[in-house]
């Protein structure tokens, strides 16, 4: 499966962005070869008065209403809680999220359908082999993990081997300029020895690599300003001033630079990002035609080091 070097985050849809406008920016990412798109069943039960299935539901119907399905690489996924015991990676349950998300999808196949985070508690065969009945149903194309430590996934993808089950081709780790440590020590040996595809979530930390928050006043305006609260300290604000001296070298902006520095990163294929405004687009858009320089991708390694101050 190619997909585009960037992937659009559907976290936002029927939360931070309603349903007209989310229209909108799919027309207007589709249009500019942006056509990976990423989302998950649970979106957006984190906001009040909201159940999980909104971002799903919204990318249904603007299915409905442009008929571009077949031009979408569509991206969701199974197991966070969504309520009522409805979690985990079981097989039963996996056979009932699926038909669920379709439904609100309205479309009958996914692309790539994702363990959300791992399910301790349900042997990996048990859920690699779910996954392989929906495959072979083609319900979904191929299927990748979240969330994992780099010896579960390296422990399913040998079983997947051994026991000719489908196997996760996409890891979706926590990974961005702020949140290197996890990825980098453990993940990224197993990403390379299995040759799969990596698209890191949060790949501007929540919009703070995007330097607009550069306060506590900045964030406490700001829906998910909750989310950016641990990156305001000194380390945090070394990251947002050399982005800012990046960018100014390169004639771009911050989080122009934080994507492609992830661009730039061992293993990485396809940054996740959301976006609420035209700008905002436009970055996402424009990002994979930065290159930096050398000096610049050493000047946010050394500043953004995990042990950095």
């Amino acid at each position: 499966m190619e997909v585009p070097p960037i992937c659009l985050g559907g976290n936002v849809y029927g939360w931070t962005l309603n349903e007209a406008d989310t229209f909108r920016q799919l027309d207007s990412a589709l249009a500019a070869g942006l056509n990976f798109i990423d989302t998950a069943d649970v979106y957006s039960r984190w906001a009040a008065g909201h159940m999980g299935g909104e971002s799903e539901t919204i990318l249904g119907n603007w299915f409905a209403k442009s008929g571009k399905r077949k031009e979408i690489i569509l991206a969701t996924k199974v197991g966070m809680d969504m309520g009522d015991g409805k979690q985990g990676l079981k097989a039963d349950y996996i056979r009932r999220a699926v038909e669920d998300s379709l439904r609100r999808l309205q479309t009958d196949y996914i692309d790539l359908y994702q363990a959300h985070k791992d399910d301790s508690s349900t042997p990996l065969e048990e859920t690699l082999g779910a996954f392989t009945k929906l495959i072979e149903e083609g319900k979904v194309r191929h299927i990748g993990a979240s969330n994992y430590t780099g010896s579960r996934l390296a422990e399913a993808l040998e079983i997947s081997q051994k026991n000719g089950l489908a196997k996760y081709v996409s890891l979706q780790p926590h990974y961005n300029l702020m949140e290197r440590k996890e990825f980098e020590s453990d993940l990224l040996t197993a990403v390379e020895k299995y040759n799969i595809g990596v698209i890191p979530y949060f790949a501007l930390a929540a919009g703070f690599l995007t330097g607009k928050y550069r306060s506590k006043q900045d964030a406490e305006k700001a829906a998910r300003g909750g989310m950016v609260g641990k990156y305001l300290n000194e380390r945090g604000f070394a990251v947002v001033e050399a982005l800012d001296a990046v960018a100014k070298e390169h004639q771009s902006n911050p989080a122009r630079v934080a994507l492609a520095w992830l661009l730039a990163q061992p293993g990485v294929t396809a940054p996740i990002a959301s976006a609420t405004s035209e700008k905002q687009l436009e970055d996402l858009i424009a990002a994979p035609e930065l290159k930096l320089s050398p000096e610049a991708i050493k000047k946010l390694n050394d500043v953004s080091a995990p042990d950095a101050a």
